[in-house]
Order: C-alpha cells, then sequence, then structure tokens
C-alpha cells in the first residue's frame, strides 16, 4: 500500500489528520484480516513552495523539509496513526528517478526540450483512464499557459532544468530537479516494484498526479495494471468556506487540534462519515464525538464495574450479541470501509453492555461471563478503527488544586476528614476527599457532600454515585473550557 504524504512547506492539518487517519484504519482492518501490508508513504521534500519559503526564510530547503517531517510524525504519533514501513524521500530518490526519465525517452514516451523533460501523453492510449476523460475533454477545459516547446499541451514535466538558487542534480539533460509526478512512480518502483495492490490519497489527486503516475509508470514497465485498487478520499472542509488549504490560511493545524481534543474524539469524527463523503470540521461536531466517545468509554467502565462486583458468571445473552457486533463491524468494513456502520456496531455493543452491566451492578441482573466476551469484543473492534478508549487520567498539576479543596472541607468539617493528606498523588487525594463525603452523606451532611462533588466537579472530575458507592472519572474535554489551573487553586 502506497499513500501520498505531504508536501513539507508547512504544517499538517486536520485534513491531512483525515487522510492518514482512514489509511491507518484500512491497514489496520487488513491485518485484522489475516493479510500482511507493507505500508509506504513518501515526503515530498523538493516541491515549488518548499522552493518559495526557502527562498523568502533565507533557509536551506532541506531544513525546512525537516522541520516538518519532525513535526509531522509527532503528530500523527500523537494521533494514533501507527507509522509506516517506510518513508522515502524524493530527495533520496534521484538515482531511480534518472533511470525512469531515460527510460521513458528510450521508449519514446518523453522528449527533451532545453534541459527539460516531457512526457508525451499523446504516446499514451490509457491516458486519462482512471478519471474517465479525453485528451479532448481535459484540453478545453484546462486552464493551461501555452508552452511552444511542447508537442501537446497536456504533456507534463518530468525533469526541469536548473534555476538560480534553486536545488539541482546532475542528470544526462544537465543539472535540474525532478518533476513532482515522477518522484511518486520512482519511490513505488523503487521501494514496492513494478505493481502494488492499493494506492492511496486526496481525490484533488486524481487528476493530474494519479493520472500521471499510471502513464509514466506503466509507460515505463509496460506492465499493467499499475495499481489494482485505487482509493480516494473526499477533501475535509474548513469551518467556513469550501476548501482548506495551507497556501490559503484557511486550515486548522492538527497540533491545534490535539491541544484541543483527544486523539479518540478526532478519530471518532473522522470515522463517523464514510471516507469519500465530504465532511466539514466545527467544533461542535467534534464536541459531538466527544460525547459520543464517552459513551463507549462508560461502557467498559461499567462492565469492569459489574465483574468486580459481581460473582454471577451467567452469560444473559451478551456472548451472542458480541458475536453480531463483530459480525456486522465486518460486514461494514468489508463495504467499501464503511466505517459510520462500523462505529454503530461499536455503539450497539455499547448499549448492551450497558443494560446488562447496570442489572449487574444493582444485583437484579446476570451476565459477568457474558461481559468478559463483550467487553474485550468492543476493545477489539476500537483498536481496528485506532480508538484506544482510554479515559484521560488525571494530572500531577491538579494536585495544589486538590490539596486546596481538601484544606477547604477540612475547616469546614474536620471531625469527616480527620487528618490532612500530604501526598503528591492526585488519585489518592480524590479517593480521600470521596472516602469523606461518604462519612458526610452517612451522616446526613448533605451540604458538605455536596460541596466535595461540586469543588471536584470544577476541576473535571465527575463523581457518580453508584448502589455499591461512589465512582469517579476525569470529564472529557470539549474544547471549551479546561479546569482550572492547578496554580491558581480557587480561594
Amino acid at each position: 500500500m502506497y499513500v501520498c504524504g505531504p508536501n513539507l512547506y508547512g504544517p499538517a492539518h486536520v485534513g491531512h489528520g483525515f487522510s492518514y487517519a482512514f489509511f491507518d484504519v484500512l491497514r489496520r482492518y487488513l491485518e485484522y484480516r489475516g493479510y500482511r501490508v507493507l505500508h509506504v508513504q513518501n515526503f515530498t521534500d523538493i516541491e515549488d513552495r518548499i522552493i518559495e519559503r526557502a527562498t523568502r526564510e533565507g533557509r536551506g530547503v532541506a531544513e525546512i523539509a525537516q522541520e516538518y517531517v519532525d513535526r509531522f510524525l509527532r503528530e500523527i504519533d500523537a494521533l494514533g496513526v501507527r507509522r509506516a514501513d517506510r518513508y522515502p524521500r524524493a530527495s533520496e530518490t534521484i538515482p531511480k528517478i534518472v533511470e525512469v526519465i531515460a527510460g521513458l525517452i528510450a521508449r519514446g514516451n518523453a522528449y527533451r526540450v532545453n534541459g527539460d523533460v516531457y512526457f508525451r501523453v499523446s504516446s499514451f492510449p490509457r491516458y486519462l483512464q482512471l478519471s474517465g476523460r479525453s485528451l479532448e475533454e481535459m484540453q478545453a477545459g484546462a486552464r493551461i499557459d501555452p508552452d511552444p516547446r511542447k508537442e501537446h499541451p497536456m504533456d507534463f514535466a518530468l525533469w526541469k532544468a536548473a534555476k538560480a538558487g534553486e536545488p539541482s542534480w546532475p542528470s544526462p539533460w544537465g543539472p535540474g530537479r525532478p518533476g513532482w509526478h515522477i518522484e511518486c512512480s520512482a519511490m513505488i518502483l523503487q521501494d514496492l516494484g513494478e505493481q502494488i495492490d492499493i494506492h492511496g490519497g486526496g481525490e484533488d489527486l486524481v487528476f493530474p498526479h494519479h493520472e500521471n503516475e499510471i502513464a509514466q509508470s506503466e509507460a515505463f514497465t509496460g506492465r499493467m495494471p499499475f495499481v489494482r485498487y485505487w482509493l480516494h478520499h473526499a477533501l475535509m472542509k474548513p469551518p467556513v468556506g469550501e476548501e482548506m488549504h495551507r497556501h490559503l490560511g484557511n486550515f486548522v493545524s492538527l497540533q491545534d487540534a490535539l491541544t484541543q481534543y483527544s486523539a479518540d474524539a478526532i478519530r471518532l469524527f473522522y470515522l463517523s462519515a464514510h471516507y469519500r463523503t465530504p465532511v466539514r470540521w466545527t467544533d461542535e461536531a467534534v464536541r459531538a464525538s466527544t460525547r459520543g466517545l464517552e459513551r463507549l468509554r462508560t461502557a467498559l467502565t461499567n462492565a469492569e464495574e459489574a465483574i468486580a462486583r459481581t460473582s454471577d458468571r451467567e452469560d444473559a445473552g451478551l456472548t451472542e450479541a458480541a458475536r453480531r457486533a463483530r459480525g456486522a463491524f465486518e460486514a461494514a468494513m468489508d463495504d467499501d470501509v464503511n466505517t459510520p456502520q462500523a462505529v454503530a456496531a461499536l455503539f450497539m455493543l455499547a448499549a448492551e453492555i450497558n443494560r446488562v452491566a447496570d442489572g449487574a451492578i444493582k444485583g437484579s441482573g446476570q451476565g459477568r461471563a457474558g461481559l468478559w466476551v463483550a467487553s474485550d469484543t468492543l476493545r477489539d473492534l476500537a483498536q481496528v478503527l485506532g480508538l484506544s478508549l482510554q479515559r484521560p487520567g488525571v494530572t500531577a498539576r491538579l494536585v495544589p488544586a486538590l490539596q486546596a479543596v481538601l484544606a477547604d472541607v477540612r475547616m469546614h468539617s474536620a471531625e469527616l476528614f480527620p487528618e490532612p493528606v500530604l501526598t503528591a498523588d492526585p488519585e489518592h487525594l480524590i479517593r480521600t476527599l470521596l472516602a469523606g463525603r461518604e462519612r458526610a452523606r452517612a451522616q446526613r451532611a448533605y451540604d458538605v457532600a455536596d460541596r466535595v462533588r461540586t469543588r471536584l466537579g470544577e476541576l473535571g472530575i465527575l463523581v457518580e454515585d453508584l448502589p455499591t458507592g461512589p465512582r469517579w472519572r476525569v470529564a472529557p474535554s470539549d474544547g471549551r473550557q479546561p479546569p482550572p489551573d492547578a496554580r491558581q487553586p480557587r480561594p
């Protein structure tokens, strides 16, 4: 599987995140089905906009490219996207690029003009087979600057003669640099061979990039098809407008999104629409995914609670529910990677888990054995989608604020919180507060109990009262208001 990677002239945005999360899910599902996947994704480090930026900032092209490679890898790691097996770069593939261009010239598919080399589209009868268009149609509708050096207006550059101030490499046609399209063909030939199973990218790459890849690759090797399956995803829309582009400045950076939302919430948002359906990035939509994510997490928490508090080992039908969910999930993914239906299978299973777990916790139901099977199935299927379903942990930065809450309630009700707790363990502080709250409730000191619950809530710690006792969790962030800074505890 080869996926077109980012151009390294600027930061990745949430549309890039969608692309790489989707192909990560595809890879995970193929491996779940038993395939061995060799995943290659390129880095475009020779490109007009990188060169323009380097010139504008007085920096080296390689320096800018490496800056954004490092940032990109950090961000996809944070998004839970598993790294590709290989990340070839255009600048490291020059010998193969020169070999392919020379072969195309020798076969009559390309020609030289004053140090430039162009692909001769009229030499490839299957040109535009991917988009189903004709040369005449494309020529009539295209806005192409006339170039008298070209044999045909649709001919495209394989090699560009060197210009002052631009990076260049030696070649049989003089110093220069590769055209954009030849880079991917050369990297695929070098890393994966003459034919590949899957090639992916955004729908904006169908023409001209992928059409040109097919033409130059099949013309060079003489083998068809160059790619067995093409997958093109729709493009992410910005909060306002129709197209999200870095060079237009109307994008939400992936870094900003990961600062505001969890990786699971972002991925669930991505997967809630079919990959070929355009989706608009909005805070409201991602918050909705955050709430949905909490339903899945809560199902696992409830299952763990029920398993821990009951000795009943009856199935209560959950094993069958888990089997149905897995079947529905696989059927959805087999149907052109229909992730919305796959996600729906997870929510159906979560609802069944909650129903049985609620009865088990209250002592009026059965199903401990089935809860094990169902919760394991939910985790397993979620992992295929790259969802960890891990609850956010309480961080050490909340320790001063938690200590302030404990000091506050001890001041008013020392008998319920008899000893000061001097610890840097935030979870121990929370358990201490909840133990004192339980004593307050037992003595009908409900004002104290409510005060503890309210103060914890202000810190993003939600308390649930179950028949078996209190349970706490970190509230999911909705991106609007973070918990108070621990360095500024409430007076």
